[in-house]
């Protein structure tokens, strides 16, 4: 069966994004392992917030991003760009089909809502948090919404010379 692996960014006190919905503090000097981890997924959930700033994004996440399959999770709009899915409704049944398809590994890559609603329903197999060198004091904490104690075992550490730090964690 496939795995949903939450990977992104995090400032050291927690925040996915500043106070404005800024993200200019990640750090994008190197790989920091970006390559390694697009090897192993071929699709992306997002929610309809991170969907749309990727949207905004395009001409951008053409240098990075790989192409991947992607599903849109939101229950307030009706369509997504053609080739990408819009998952609405009973998501854990959606989401246990998907996992259950063919395919590779499955990045959970936005935002703090949804990673919230997938890890309550204990959909997530795989943490990996690329915990950057700052605090930001304030903004969008990313997990906020978990409602229950969810154990975790650690897999990988990995340290780099900016300071950022990633740490790859199984979900139990």
């Amino acid at each position: 069966m496939r795995k949903i692996i939450l990977q992104l960014a995090v400032s050291l006190d927690g925040f996915i994004e500043g106070p404005e919905g800024e993200y200019d503090w990640c750090l994008t000097d190197q790989d920091y392992g970006q390559s390694e981890f697009f090897q192993r997924i071929d699709a992306v959930f997002y929610g309809r917030k991170t969907y749309e700033m990727m949207l905004n994004m395009a001409d951008q996440n053409d240098i990075w991003l790989p192409k991947l399959k992607e599903y849109i999770f939101s229950n307030t709009i009706d369509q997504v760009k053609a080739g990408a899915f819009l998952v609405k409704g009973n998501i854990e049944e959606q989401v246990v089909k998907i996992k259950k398809s063919r395919g590779k590994d499955i990045w959970l890559f936005g935002g703090s809502e949804l990673t919230s609603s997938l890890i309550n329903l204990g959909l997530v197999d795989e943490i990996s948090l690329a915990v950057h060198p700052i605090l930001l004091g304030a903004g969008k904490p990313l997990f906020h919404l978990i409602r229950e104690r969810v154990n975790l075992k650690l897999l990988d550490t990995k340290s780099f010379s900016s300071g950022l730090v990633t740490l790859t964690y199984q979900v139990k």
